[in-house]
């Protein structure tokens, strides 16, 4: 059933995806689909200085990733992707193909989406991360080696504590800001401390195609606008070796601030991100529209 979304008011569910899990969601504006992907730790309200000033312009909807914020929790057992979840997301919201904007874990997502299924794109920002070249994807399960590695590392974070893991990360991603990093610390923390930590406490499965991905990436080179932001903070600034495969590929850094950009430098980062997302919708697709 099409649901008529206003663009003034925020419409929140839950979607069905693989084996009984379910994702929330929050969705509001009108025009061309705009999907926000938030990083590790963290959920949907990363997005806060983004999710109605990208609703002015844009069908935004920002999910929070199964094992995350309201969404139901991850297994042990069961092989997903936050990719297909967020595809399914897609589905059930009628959404052919969306422009996407990711975050640290949310980039490795749409730098998955991005390689496997670009046809399902309109354009992409990677922030603060890209696909996960070096790592095993779902075609390589956890053998007896890594696993083990796992249960001592599981073991050493419970003698640690969860509070003292989580303010230790916390620090790690106000420290690597600019002059403005203090005023991420509140909100930041606030999501910290509704984290479940189930990640860090358990054997996660292949959650990202990594290696197959890069593989993709490779093979395809997409013809998909890309652009790819890092923060100047955290001295990651060297030409991304993605865009050797992204035709339609560009890389900016943003002054002043690092990991966490669009909490530190919202109005700088809104401003990059929608005016590379709005070039492309009236140079590709003319006027905004479903």
């Amino acid at each position: 059933m099409f649901l008529l979304v206003s663009c003034t008011v925020t419409h929140t569910g839950f979607v069905d995806v693989s084996n009984g899990g379910r994702v929330y969601y929050e969705e509001r504006g009108r025009g061309e689909p705009l999907v926000l992907l938030h990083g590790h730790s963290l959920d949907c309200r990363m997005w806060n200085s983004q999710f109605k000033p990208f609703a002015r312009h844009f069908r935004t909807i920002r999910m929070d990733f199964r094992g995350y914020g309201r969404s139901s929790e991850q297994r042990e057992d069961l092989q997903m992707t936050h990719a297909d979840d967020v595809l399914t997301l897609m589905d059930s919201l009628h959404i052919d193909k969306a422009h996407v904007v990711g975050l640290s874990m949310g980039a490795f997502t749409a730098g998955d989406l991005l390689a496997m299924h670009p046809d399902r794109m309109k354009s992409c920002v990677l922030a603060s991360g890209s696909i996960r070249r070096g790592s095993p994807g779902p075609s390589e399960p956890m053998d007896s080696v890594e696993s083990s590695r796992r249960d001592q590392e599981i073991e050493s974070l419970k003698l640690k504590g969860v509070d003292k893991m989580k303010r230790e990360w916390l620090d790690q991603l106000v420290n690597s800001g600019g002059s403005r990093r203090e005023s991420i610390r509140r909100p930041l923390w606030r999501m910290l401390k509704d984290w479940t930590a189930w990640q860090p406490l358990h054997k996660e499965v292949r959650l990202f195609y990594g290696r197959e991905a890069w593989a993709e990436l490779e093979r395809k080179c997409p013809l998909v606008p890309v652009l790819m932001l890092t923060g100047a903070c955290e001295n990651k600034t060297a030409r991304p070796r993605e865009l050797d495969f992204l035709p339609n590929g560009r890389h900016i850094v943003l002054s002043d601030c690092g990991h966490m950009m669009n909490m530190e430098q919202p109005d700088s980062f809104n401003a990059v991100v929608q005016n590379f997302i709005l070039s492309y919708s009236q140079e590709m697709t003319g006027a905004s529209g479903r």
